[in-house]
């Protein structure tokens, strides 16, 4: 029996991979970060009407907060341009994952899906790391400082997802898809 041979297409790879960003982290970025904006200022609102207590403190606390998500987000979204830059067809291969889901055919993981680079061991660290300084904040901000418990949840992670979603938006063009 003959054998199909399958060609690799670097630019099908790179196709799928920016396919990959528009859909997993474009579009959940942008609603999250909206939703956790809308939160956190109504939350950082609430405390101003009801309570009387916003002060330059809790300015300066929210501010830092966002800022720490920011960071921790451009710090997150520079790894994976790299790995878009270096390893589109990992990327290619998550979105056909995703595609292959949805219809119900899940194949066996192949193994183009696997990244080697120096440090990538130390990438499961460093994800750890920043939900800790995220989380960190959240909670000395809350017991030592002057802000409210839902903007100190809610403001750093839409610095976070909104970081993510405009230095993407830099490297992926939104434009018409043909197809």
């Amino acid at each position: 029996m003959a054998k199909l041979i399958n060609v690799h297409h670097p630019q099908q790879a790179m196709q799928l991979a920016q396919e990959y960003v528009k859909t997993y982290i474009l579009m959940p970025s942008g609603l999250l970060g909206l939703i956790c904006m809308i939160g956190a200022i109504g939350g950082l609102g609430h405390q101003w009407l009801s309570t009387g207590d916003y002060t330059f403190g809790t300015f300066y606390q929210s501010s830092g907060l966002f800022i720490s998500g920011v960071s921790l987000g451009a710090l997150q979204t520079l790894y994976q341009r790299h790995l878009l830059r270096e390893f589109p067809e990992v990327l290619a291969a998550r979105m056909k994952e995703g595609l292959n889901r949805q219809r119900g055919t899940l194949k066996k993981r192949s193994d183009a899906t696997t990244i080697k680079h120096p440090g990538r061991q130390f990438v499961p660290l460093a994800y750890l790391l920043g939900a800790m300084i995220l989380i960190g904040g959240t909670i000395a901000a809350y017991v030592y400082g002057s802000v409210n418990i839902v903007p100190a949840l809610l403001m750093p992670w839409a610095g976070f997802y909104w970081a993510r979603l405009f230095l993407w938006r830099r490297v992926i063009k939104l434009g018409k898809t043909q197809g």
